[in-house]
C-alpha cells in the first residue's frame, strides 16, 4: 500500500497531498472543487502557503477524508480540533443509544449489530447472539470483536459453509477502510485474522441445487441447518462526532425463504 506522510511532519501541506494523492485527483481538480486555483494548492501542499482554517475543511470535505482525520490536519494546520470524540456510553449521546437498541431490536428475529472503526461490537440483538452460541469463550470477552468472531478457528469460521468467498469479502472490505481511514490499529487487525488458518473446501458444503442469489451469502450451519445470509452496512450521514462517524450498522437478512421461516419461527 501507499507510505503516506507522518502526521508529525510541519503543517498540513504533506497530509493533504497524500490524501490528494491517494483519492488519485490533480491539483486542478481539486482546486475546481474548492473553489480556489491550482497554484493556491501547490502552495499549501509545498508549505508555502498557510490554508486558513476554512480552506482545511473544504479541501478535507472534497478530498472525503474521514472526520477523525480531518482534526489531525486542523492540527496540523495550526488549529483546534472540529470534531468532540464523545464517549458511546456519555449521557449526550443518549438518544443515539436508545434508537440504535430500538433499530437493531426492531429487525428481530433476524440478526444485527453495531461496530466501531476496528469493528468491536457495541450493540447486537438477540438474532446475532443465537447465532454465535458455542463458540469460544475468549472471543466473547470484551471487546467482541466481529472480524475475530467470523474468521477465527474457534469462532464462527468452522461452521460457514462458504468460508473462502465469505473470508475474501471480509478481508476485501477491511483493506477497504485501512485506505479509507489509514489506520495502523485497523491494518494490524487485519493482519492478525488474514493470517488465520483456512480449512480446505469440502465439496458437501456446496448447495445440492443451485439458488439464484442475489448477493454474496454468508451461509452458516446453526443447529444441523444451514441458514442463508446477505448483508446491508449503514452509516450515520455528515457525523458531527468521531465516534459517531465510525459508527456502522450491519443488519443480515435471510437470503432464502428457508431462511427466513426458520428465523420467523423462532419468535414463537
Amino acid at each position: 500500500m501507499t507510505t503516506h506522510p507522518s502526521t508529525a511532519e510541519k503543517g498540513a501541506g504533506p497530509l493533504l497531498r497524500a490524501w490528494r494523492e491517494q483519492r488519485r485527483i490533480s491539483q486542478l481538480e481539486l482546486a475546481l472543487r474548492a473553489d480556489s486555483s491550482a497554484r493556491h494548492i501547490s502552495f499549501v501542499e509545498t508549505g508555502r502557503s498557510r490554508p486558513s482554517e476554512e480552506m482545511v475543511l473544504r479541501l478535507a470535505e472534497h478530498l472525503d477524508v474521514p472526520v477523525r482525520e480531518r482534526n489531525a490536519l486542523l492540527l496540523a494546520a495550526g488549529y483546534a480540533p472540529r470534531y468532540p470524540e464523545t464517549p458511546l456510553d456519555d449521557p449526550a449521546l443518549g438518544a443515539l443509544r436508545e434508537g440504535i437498541e430500538r433499530l437493531i431490536g426492531g429487525y428481530e428475529p433476524y440478526p444485527a449489530l453495531v461496530v466501531d472503526a476496528l469493528y468491536n461490537v457495541v450493540a447486537a440483538n438477540r438474532g446475532v447472539m443465537t447465532l454465535v452460541d458455542g463458540v469460544g469463550e475468549a472471543l466473547l470477552e470484551p471487546p467482541l470483536n466481529a472480524m475475530r468472531l467470523a474468521l477465527h478457528p474457534q469462532g464462527l469460521a468452522p461452521r460457514i459453509r462458504n468460508l473462502r468467498a465469505w473470508r475474501g469479502h471480509l478481508l476485501e472490505q477491511m483493506e477497504r477502510q485501512i485506505a479509507l481511514h489509514r489506520s495502523e490499529p485497523l491494518r494490524a487487525l487485519y493482519e492478525e485474522v488474514a493470517a488465520y488458518p483456512v480449512p480446505d473446501a469440502d465439496p458437501a458444503d456446496e448447495p445440492s441445487e443451485p439458488v439464484p442469489y442475489f448477493a454474496l451469502p454468508l451461509r452458516i450451519e446453526h443447529e444441523g441447518r444451514t441458514l442463508s445470509f446477505v448483508s446491508s452496512i449503514s452509516t450515520f450521514n455528515t457525523p458531527m462526532d468521531v465516534t459517531v462517524a465510525e459508527l456502522a450498522i450491519e443488519t443480515l437478512l435471510p437470503a432464502d425463504p428457508a431462511t427466513a421461516k426458520y428465523l420467523q419461527a423462532s419468535l414463537l
